[in-house]
């Protein structure tokens, strides 16, 4: 009986990989996870902090999993801990990474330049942006002297409560759909090319790649070959969820999202080669799900059941700033009433010193 212990494994990839991992015979799969969930007979939810390397230490001597396969969001300081812990404690280490690791280059394959080793923006390199960390911590990997890890590149994907559309998500884009608000794009990305995989395919990828002798020591681009436009996508948005866009400028926008995240990777086309990973598990492009289908299935089931983890009460406010709408604050706190309004209003925040503002936030998130 071979074991499979995924840690963070209760997120959107991690469900659908569950429901592959159970298909495969005589599997164990353990999932780590904050809250308390009920286990069956072949899924263990295991309840504590992954972070937390004495919770990870003893699993991982009561499990001894065959395979790990890592979702967590890790600094890299920890995560050189956290690796050497991991590698030493399996037989074969799935390391989740991104394809935003990546310079811009079409199609990306897994020899295509990362930005963390030909950018000259320092700025830039003095973060630690999601695509930068990434790489960063892929460079620890090949740094070890391990040679049982797996990386992973996952484009952006779609399912149930995940909705992408330039740097906005779900909490943005299908609140304000629902609504009939408009969402911001600026025009110079409309035409910008991108990658959506749906994340049951990426899930059935992975599954495929565990204890695979093809995978060991390797990098795969987990994705899709279809793109489409910026354009493109947000005409499937209006068609399942009416979703009105508003252009604006470059600079605007990047005062609602993150701009690292707008400049180095929605502002690069962004197209992959996915014939390593096809190659090595010996799934086929006919076998993904077409991106119109797939949204357009994944939404209707969306708007039976809305749901949103989290409310972006910033992003929200500052779209209707320039937008010139409101959104419902039905069923918000006062908190987050507070902040909206804050945003929604950047005059008044003027009015005040920083260290007040500062103060103001702090109480009210309860410090």
């Amino acid at each position: 009986m071979r074991k499979v212990l995924l840690l963070g494994g209760t997120g959107a990839m991690g469900v659908y990989l569950q429901e592959y991992l159970q298909e495969e015979p005589n599997t164990e799969i353990y999932i780590t996870t904050r809250s308390k969930r009920i286990s069956s007979e072949r899924i263990h939810y295991l309840q504590g902090n992954a972070h937390d390397f004495n919770f990870l230490e003893k699993i991982l001597t009561e499990i001894k999993p065959n395979a790990i396969v890592d979702f967590m969001v890790w600094n890299s300081e920890n995560f050189k801990q956290a690796s050497s812990l991991l590698l030493k404690n399996t037989e074969h280490y799935l390391f989740l990474s991104s394809y935003r690791v990546f310079a811009e280059q079409n199609p990306l394959t897994e020899k295509s330049p990362r930005l963390l080793d030909i950018c000259n923006d320092k700025e830039y390199l003095k973060t630690d942006e999601y695509g930068l960390t990434k790489a960063r911590q892929e460079n620890i990997l090949r740094q070890s002297n391990f040679s049982n890890w797996t990386i992973l590149r996952p484009s952006i994907t779609f399912s149930k409560n995940r909705f992408q559309f330039g740097c906005l998500e779900a909490n943005v884009l299908c609140l304000r759909s629902l609504q009939n608000l408009p969402v911001v794009i600026p025009t110079e990305m409309l035409d910008k090319k991108t990658t959506l995989t749906w994340v049951g395919d990426t899930a059935k990828l992975i599954c495929k790649l565990i204890l695979n002798p093809k995978a060991y020591k390797e990098d795969f681009n987990l994705a899709t070959a279809e793109n489409h436009t910026w354009r493109e996508i947000a005409g499937y948005y209006n068609e399942f969820m009416g979703t009105n866009i508003k252009k604006v400028s470059l600079e605007e926008y990047t005062k609602i999202v993150n701009p690292w995240q707008t400049k180095y990777d929605r502002m690069f086309n962004r197209t992959l080669d996915n014939t390593k990973i096809l190659n090595a598990t010996g799934i086929e492009q006919k076998d993904f799900t077409p991106l119109y289908d797939g949204l357009k299935k994944e939404l209707a089931e969306f708007k039976k059941h809305p749901y949103f983890a989290t409310t972006n009460v910033r992003q929200n406010a500052l779209t209707d700033n320039i937008c010139h709408t409101r959104i419902s604050l039905r069923g918000y706190g006062i908190k987050d009433i507070v902040f909206y309004n804050l945003y929604r209003h950047p005059k008044i925040i003027q009015l005040f010193p920083i260290k007040f503002i500062k103060k103001a936030k702090q109480l009210l998130k309860g410090k």
